[in-house]
């Protein structure tokens, strides 16, 4: 009885690992989207005004050091998510789940990795204008590695986790029709405006609060319905007489 308790409660507890993953990649990513949104401008020739100002080099550079701790966490909701499925996973869309998620976070990584490597450009770092070509050249595959490749991959995630979900009825309609939303909305809007970005962690972190609510109803229920009996009696009843 004993280890089939203990059983239940890891896999009440394995649904509350993905809510805390998810909301740690909800708000290392979201904050990491908002400090660039605010800080680099949209018109690639003022790029000149930002890069030579130290508060926004440091916003910038702190939001591409929380880029790799926010893929840390997505992978690890990732796999807490395909555990949790278990043999209810179906092949095609687990394929594309998978397959999305470490799409999105290698594109991701690049991103970053090509950002952070034009911002240690020694004349940056002294304060002097870049050259606008090396320039020009560098924040083009930034943002296209970013919002077409990384962030749409993105898209196919929420959509193929979407879907599975309605499949094995883990989550509910209302949270059904948000991911489709969500995933259309990325495809098709991540190219016309950066801010549109932040619809990804905020899909997380709806999934991921919804997830933690329920595993800890469910760990109430499992509660009450393991309580030990009264001596002499059972669950509810007052004890037998002696």
């Amino acid at each position: 009885m004993a280890g089939s308790r203990r059983n239940i409660r890891a896999i009440v507890r394995t649904p509350q690992a993905a809510g805390i993953a998810g909301i740690v990649f909800s708000v290392l990513l979201g904050a990491a989207l908002i400090l660039i949104g605010v800080s680099v401008p949209t018109d690639p020739a003022a790029a000149e005004t930002w890069l030579t100002d130290p508060s926004k080099r440091e916003a910038v550079t702190l939001a591409l050091n929380l880029v790799p701790f926010a893929g840390i966490a997505f992978l690890w909701f990732i796999g807490v998510i395909r555990d949790r499925l278990g043999q209810h996973e179906d092949r095609l869309f687990a394929t594309v789940f998978f397959g999305s998620g470490l799409l999105f976070v290698g594109m991701l990584f690049v991103a970053a990795a090509v950002a952070a490597g034009m911002l240690g450009d020694p004349a940056i770092e002294s304060g002097e204008a870049p050259s606008p070509e090396v320039w020009g050249l560098g924040r083009r595959i930034t943002f296209t590695v970013l919002h077409v490749y990384s962030i749409r991959m993105g898209a196919v995630f929420i959509l193929s986790t979407t879907a599975i979900g309605r499949r094995t009825r883990i989550i509910p309609r209302w949270l059904v029709a948000a991911g489709i939303a969500a995933g259309v909305i990325l495809l098709v809007g991540s190219s016309f405006s950066t801010w549109v970005n932040l619809v990804l962690p905020l899909w997380v972190l709806i999934v991921s609060v919804y997830i933690l609510v329920n595993s800890a109803e469910a760990d109430g229920a499992l509660d009450a319905s393991t309580a030990p009996a009264p001596v002499g009696g059972v669950p509810g009843e007052p004890n037998a007489p002696r």
